[in-house]
């Protein structure tokens, strides 16, 4: 008897495939699993509102795009105080 630690993973389908050593080719073996779930070590996507996956490159862009928009839209006070003389006049 001969003991093995492998490691695999079970599709969506349930399937678990187990590839054994050259040296059992081709014999009859009994089997024992002991199945332990594992953390996942893979970091699931995050997605932004219109679901596009989030990266380090995507948000540095966001931030980019939202700092030339302040620039864009900025008024200077005296515009400001202009806009609220208009607003009264309604």
């Amino acid at each position: 008897m001969e003991t093995m630690k492998l490691r695999s993973h079970i599709g969506c389908d349930g399937i678990l495939l187990l590839q054994m050593p050259a040296e059992f080719k081709d014999t009859s073996v009994e089997v024992v699993v002991v199945v332990q779930t594992l953390p996942s070590q893979e970091i699931q996507p995050k997605y932004n509102a219109w679901g596009q996956v989030t990266t380090k490159k995507s948000i540095q862009a966001a931030i980019a795009r939202m700092l030339q928009l302040r620039q864009e839209i900025a008024l200077e006070k005296s515009s400001i105080r202009s806009m609220i003389e208009e607003g009264r006049r309604f």
